[in-house]
């Protein structure tokens, strides 16, 4: 299968995909959406069937010449654990975890375009789970979110009592996340601390040198291996912000592969991304928290996924 790769430029930042597919391929709108539908364009890897999807600087369009294969029911989601009170995932890349808050009135016909975690998942635990079968589905409640590039491990809280527990936890800093990340270049091992902020300057989420304003940020990182001129990272979350872990490393000179849009430090000239990773090289490979009804330890690890686990060993091969 080949395809035709497209970065987002400025003057496109907000249209639609099907204006800038028609635009780069001279298409009519009827031909145009028709691509779009046939699971033939991507955005940042990943399948987008909504002509109606604005898209943005730092994304990567791609126009494939035949479509790609249509994922199962489940897309991919695997339940680890489930019991009256939560449940625990496995979230594969490419899956929103919730829907954007402009997205929610999206009618159900295009939210079947890009379901998110969300959404797929409580047909999948009534499917699992004997006690709600042919009744009606439960609305999950959601305590924590991965980026939509990110897989790894969630949970989410099925009563009041589970989520409140559940969330102080994450307030308390006492739930155990674990992340492997692969970055360009060599990082010490160190505790990265900053005050994260909605824009630190140039429209970007990031850190502030004043200390009055942001949040509270903090990272453990840890080398595992240096993999040529890439690395393979342990990063401990002692804190839960927006994007924390791909800003702290960015702005410290070494973002992680197929990031599209933390790529360098305030002001600083993007580094270019010649890894040739198939996503954002970030998994959230342990979870562990105390159960918040029974108070049971729960612990749960999931193995790097396959197209992660590919790409590194191509890293590792010298080239012929």
């Amino acid at each position: 299968m080949s395809r035709k790769n497209f970065e987002i430029e400025s003057q496109w930042e907000g249209a639609t995909l099907a204006s800038f597919v028609r635009e780069k391929q001279g298409l009519s709108w009827a031909k145009t959406k028709h691509l779009i539908d046939a699971r033939m364009v991507e955005i940042s890897s990943q399948v987008c069937r909504d002509p109606a999807r604005r898209i943005h600087s730092g994304e990567s369009i791609s126009i494939l010449s035949s479509p790609t294969p249509k994922k199962p029911f489940d897309h991919g989601v695997v339940i680890r654990h489930l019991d009256t009170h939560l449940v625990v995932v496995e979230k594969p890349s490419g899956i929103s975890s919730v829907r954007h808050p402009t997205e929610r009135d999206f009618t159900a016909e295009r939210r079947a375009l890009s379901p998110t975690l969300e959404e797929i998942l409580p047909e999948l635990v009534k499917r699992r789970d004997s006690h709600s079968r042919g009744g009606k589905t439960q609305r999950l409640r959601i305590v924590h979110r991965l980026d939509k590039g990110t897989s790894g491990l969630m949970v989410f809280a099925r009563t009041v009592d589970a989520e409140r527990g559940l969330g102080k936890q994450f307030r308390d800093h006492t739930i155990h996340r674990r992340y492997v990340a692969i970055i360009h270049g060599l990082i010490r091992d160190q505790a990265i601390e900053s005050q994260l902020v909605r824009d630190r300057g140039d429209g970007r989420r990031g850190s502030t040198n004043l200390p009055s304003l942001g949040k509270h940020s903090v990272t453990h990182i840890k080398l595992r291996k240096q993999v040529g001129t890439y690395s393979l990272l342990e990063c401990r979350l002692e804190t839960g912000r927006t994007h924390q872990i791909r800003i702290h490393l960015s702005e410290r000179g070494h973002p992680l592969c197929g990031d599209t849009v933390y790529r360098k430090t305030v002001f600083g000239p993007e580094i270019p991304d010649n890894s040739g990773a198939p996503r954002l090289a970030l998994h959230a490979e342990a979870l562990g928290f105390v159960h918040p009804v029974t108070g049971s330890t729960l612990s749960f690890d999931m193995a790097m996924p396959n197209d992660l686990v590919k790409w590194l060993g191509s890293l590792e091969t010298p080239k012929s």
